[in-house]
């Protein structure tokens, strides 16, 4: 599940999204809060995370604000993920980023658990690997490529 914040993140990108493919205006936070039906106190600190990590930028001045930066076709949805959640994976021992041995485990290779969130795990990575936010942008329903509702 994501969390609320994540969310914000992507309404806000998409709003960004649109405005840079509408007229490549910089939006100031109130316009970017409004129109992504977010807390703008909220928003500040999400906002400056899609800073640091490369995605916006931001203007000063009278048509001063916040502007994608980069093309929506490689801003990968896992990586937002990661940036404002942290590592996607169930358990510790199944992350590729963030990996640690599981405290009570003795074995990973017969570790029964680790199996069965391995399986789903892999194809829910697979899936959101290939999304970006151009994905989330052109198409309400992207997962139905893969054969999903």
């Amino acid at each position: 599940m994501i969390t609320l914040k994540t969310k914000y993140a992507l309404k806000a990108l998409m709003v960004l999204a649109d405005e840079k493919a509408a007229k490549g205006d910089a939006l100031r936070i109130e316009e970017i809060a409004k129109r992504s039906d977010a807390p703008k106190r909220f928003l500040e600190h999400i906002l400056l995370d899609l800073k640091r990590a490369g995605f916006i930028g931001s203007r000063r001045g009278r048509n001063g604000g916040y502007e994608l930066i980069k093309d929506a076709r490689t801003i990968s949805l896992a990586t937002v993920l990661r940036l404002i959640d942290g590592p996607l994976a169930p358990l510790p021992c199944l992350s590729r980023n963030a990996y640690q041995r599981c405290e009570d485990c003795t074995d990973e290779e017969t570790c029964r658990v680790r199996a069965v969130f391995g399986g789903f795990y892999s194809a829910y990575i697979l899936m959101v690997e290939s999304l970006t936010l151009a994905d989330l942008q052109q198409d309400a329903r992207p997962l139905e490529r893969f054969g999903l509702n």
